[in-house]
């Protein structure tokens, strides 16, 4: 909980019309929560259906990023308690019992994004040695328990500074994005315009698709921090200063990666990236195992290896809070109380076993973001901010517009992809 006095200064502040250090610092900071792991396997879904439906998801990427994270910054910032992060928020307007709720959402939402990255990590590191070191992989169980237990044990080290260090790694791949979109550009072809998809494939692609999208530019996890840190330093303008910076991060976002998902889909063809789904591997990596040259064959699996090791690491943090959390209430329920250490520990081992099973049994990672993590995403990111517009009266000047029409059905198409999933078991 931030100091009130803090808060306080901040209110007193008048605003400041330029954009400052500390604007781009956060815009900076924004599209580094964004881009990541995700933004690997995007291509993929984007380029299986051919042109039609990317150039739908280019278009709505934009206006379906920006309004759903405007809304959750809205719902940040109408707390009559200033500086109060989503969990505070949520009890505040919906009572303690909701606040447990939304702690269980957040942990759902983390735990399959980290479980998948534990997939992806796997199948990486599977395919680099077969494909570019042309060495036999071991025992997919024994690959998978030597990478989970690896990565644990980094963070159980020296977790800040891995962070630190993992943080900084965003930049540069932002940078290495634009360049492979660059580098793929003499291969472009004609492939994907051939493909002329039916009525019915077009649908079910864009369908698949939004959680994907959703799960590719999410930047949720920061927003509670970022709205804050708004309130401090803008005090009563927070909302339209945080609105500008919003706007800015994700337009560079979506630029950088839609370059990136248009130059993959162009250099590949509909065919290829079904192959890439079908072997459940990143888009580097099938990359790397095309263009058999030495920059593509070592540098694409090595990058995909890094984001997705950035992005666990992220995520296993994130995921422990959220564990650690629900641990807590129950037992604070009962009138127990366990020390962190404890707890770190049992979270340790009870997502040590879960990222290691998964990992070993494979299971496709896009059917996962578009089965559980976009629609989880969606229900946190897009609804819940919707539904607060409409019973909350701090919230009750946002309502009627036509905004929260578009926000409420991608998100409602985003959770309905589960229901594909049930239907096709």
């Amino acid at each position: 909980m931030t100091d009130s006095s803090t808060i306080d200064i901040g209110l007193e502040r008048a605003a400041q019309p330029t954009w400052s250090t500390h604007d781009t610092t956060w815009m900076l900071g924004l599209f580094a929560t964004a881009i990541g792991a995700g933004t690997l396997f995007l291509p993929i879904n984007a380029g299986i259906g051919g042109l039609w439906p990317l150039l739908v998801m280019a278009v709505i990427a934009y206006p379906m990023t920006y309004l759903a994270h405007r809304g959750l910054i809205r719902f940040i910032l109408s707390s009559s308690k200033p500086g109060s992060d989503i969990t505070e928020v949520v009890g505040e307007h919906f009572g303690p019992t909701a606040g447990k709720l939304i702690t269980l959402l957040y942990f759902c939402t983390i735990l399959p994004i980290l479980l998948l990255y534990g997939v992806g990590l796997t199948n990486t590191v599977e395919t680099f040695m077969t494909h570019q070191l042309a060495m036999a992989a071991p025992p997919r169980a024994l690959l998978s328990l030597v990478l989970s237990l690896g990565l644990l044990g980094i963070v159980t080290l020296g977790e800040q500074m891995v962070v630190r260090v993992m943080g900084w790694l965003v930049y540069p791949f932002g940078l290495v994005l634009i360049g492979l979109g660059l580098y793929l550009a003499p291969e472009w072809n004609g492939a994907v315009l051939e493909a002329t998809p039916t009525v019915g494939h077009f649908s079910l692609t864009l369908w698949l698709s939004i959680p994907v999208l959703v799960f590719s530019f999410n930047h949720s996890p920061v927003i509670s921090r970022f709205a804050v840190a708004q309130q401090q330093h803008y005090g009563r303008d927070a909302e339209p200063k945080a609105r500008r910076i919003e706007k800015a991060a994700v337009a560079m976002m979506v630029a950088v990666v839609m370059f990136f998902v248009f130059s993959c889909v162009f250099a590949l063809s509909p065919a290829e990236m079904a192959a890439a789904k079908a072997q459940n591997i990143s888009i580097l990596s099938f990359l790397g195992n095309k263009f058999q040259n030495p920059l593509m064959a070592y540098l694409a699996p090595a990058i995909a290896f890094v984001a997705m090791s950035k992005s666990f690491l992220g995520h296993y943090l994130g995921a422990r809070e959220g564990l650690n959390g629900l641990m807590s209430q129950e037992l604070a329920s009962h009138g127990k109380a366990v020390s962190p250490r404890l707890l770190n520990a049992i979270s340790a081992v009870v997502m040590f076993v879960a990222i290691w099973v998964v990992a070993t049994l494979n299971p496709s990672i896009l059917g996962m973001i578009e089965s559980l993590c976009g629609p989880v995403i969606a229900a946190l990111l897009f609804i819940m901010p919707m539904y607060a517009i409409a019973r909350v009266p701090a919230m009750r000047k946002y309502a009627h517009r036509p905004s929260n029409v578009l926000v409420v059905f991608i998100g409602a198409v985003a959770i309905s992809a589960i229901s594909y999933s049930l239907l096709s078991l």
